[in-house]
């Protein structure tokens, strides 16, 4: 397989603090690339400010103008190369021109590793501590068991992939143990790794049921058009169809409300649905709005003018800005549970940074975490990656479940 050239991904830092950085992709297109490159983008906590997107179906050309939080540090070099690793390859012809081949193999799936450790005490925070720690490490959580046993001690068993595929390393292994040590101090009193056994690696789904009341409540396709708990309405998401504007292609123009990870919702969208785009532009505009046009077409290379294809898609664009995330706040017998549902792409991949996330709001409400379980389950035909927290029972007394649900909605959507 031929590789990339120097100049395929580009990133022109900003100048001065609030300025947008310059990302610019030129590469072999495939299907769903726009997809992968703004998961990478979301994964390194950036926002996309704006963006200009065309392809002539073989060779595409990508500019993202970026922006992070103040606070947040940005590994250019790491972000380049993670960029880098989802362009499609080429192949070279006798003429030197490289041609598009397409992979149509899926990467075999990463080693799953657990990390385990006990700490003295379960503070408040803690467990967003260890998360961030992992995130910098590029380490990826895929499964959670959280117990505090009655003395006040916390056992933590996480199971993570590693982006960089060198956690059977020995120095990798040193370096995840020194930065949690590091963090932790003298609150840890011990720390193992090791290759998690075959169940957890090829069945992600666990073993929890979800209850009828839980799947109701939270993956209903109605779309209700009223404001509820800090959540988008439907009106307030505006996606139309044009035929008119181009003779082979299909013009979709969306208006909405703001939010982290929006284009990569619309990209992954349309990636599950195997929709190309040729041209597309977008931006944020005043009043926290954004405005979307995308010249797409089937995989077959015609239009949709098939007025149900384009019901389908719509609703579905509609409900994937409207409630990306699905989130809820319940009883689970005497114990509060939360309950996050991230959906997960045709390759097997959900939103980064959720599990991040939602520990951040928990500790922002000052309420620890009992125990966690993360699992996939198939619902409806579609996978989701489901996070079930339970919450300290001392701690929400004194939070309504209103205020922790809202709480967790505007950290994952970066209001």
């Amino acid at each position: 397989m031929g590789i990339l050239t120097d100049d395929a991904v580009v990133i022109k830092e900003a100048v001065q603090a609030g300025d947008h950085t310059l990302i610019t992709v030129n590469c072999p297109d495939k299907t769903g690339l726009g997809c992968d490159l703004c998961r990478i983008i979301l994964l390194f906590g950036l926002s996309i400010a704006k963006g200009d997107v065309s392809t002539d179906g073989k060779w595409c050309y990508v500019v993202f103008w970026v922006v992070g939080k103040p606070t947040t540090t940005t590994r250019w070099d790491l972000l380049r190369e993670r960029l880098l690793e989802v362009c499609p390859r080429c192949t070279p012809a006798v003429s030197e021109i490289f041609y598009f081949r397409p992979e149509f193999q899926q990467p075999k799936p990463p080693k799953v590793f657990l990390l385990k450790f006990w700490c003295t005490i379960d503070r408040k925070g803690l467990l967003h501590d260890v998360t961030k720690v992992l995130c910098e490490l590029e380490l990826t959580v895929k499964r959670v068991k959280v117990f505090t046993a009655p003395d006040g001690r916390v056992m933590d068993l996480l199971f993570v992939t590693d982006t960089r595929e060198l956690l059977h390393t020995k120095k990798r292994q040193d370096e995840t143990k020194s930065r949690l040590n590091m963090m932790l101090g003298d609150n840890m009193i011990s720390f193992e790794i090791e290759l998690a056994g075959h169940g957890v690696t090829y069945n992600p789904q666990g073993s929890a049921f979800l209850p009828p009341e839980i799947t109701d409540n939270m993956f209903c396709l109605e779309l209700t058009g009223t404001h509820r708990d800090g959540v988008l309405t439907s009106d307030r998401v505006s996606v139309t169809f044009d035929n008119n504007l181009s003779p082979s292609h299909t013009l979709v123009h969306i208006v909405c409300q703001d939010h982290k990870g929006l284009i990569y919702d619309i990209m992954r969208t349309l990636k599950d649905y195997n929709i190309q785009i040729a041209y597309g532009r977008f931006s944020a505009k005043p009043k926290k709005k954004y405005e979307v046009d995308l010249f797409i077409m089937q995989i077959d290379g015609t239009k949709i003018v098939d007025p149900e294809k384009q019901q389908v898609l719509c609703a579905r664009l509609r409900m994937e800005l409207v409630r990306p995330l699905r989130v809820e706040v319940m009883s689970r017998g005497p114990d509060t549970e939360l309950l996050v549902a991230n959906p997960v792409d045709l390759s097997g991949k959900g939103r980064p940074l959720v599990f991040y996330d939602i520990t951040l709001a928990i500790t922002s409400l000052s309420i620890r975490i009992f125990s966690v379980e993360i699992a996939r389950h198939k619902i409806d035909d579609r996978e989701w990656e489901v996070y079930r927290v339970i919450l300290d029972e001392g701690d929400i007394v004194s939070v309504p479940r209103s205020m922790i649900k809202k709480c967790v909605i505007k950290n994952l959507m970066g209001w």
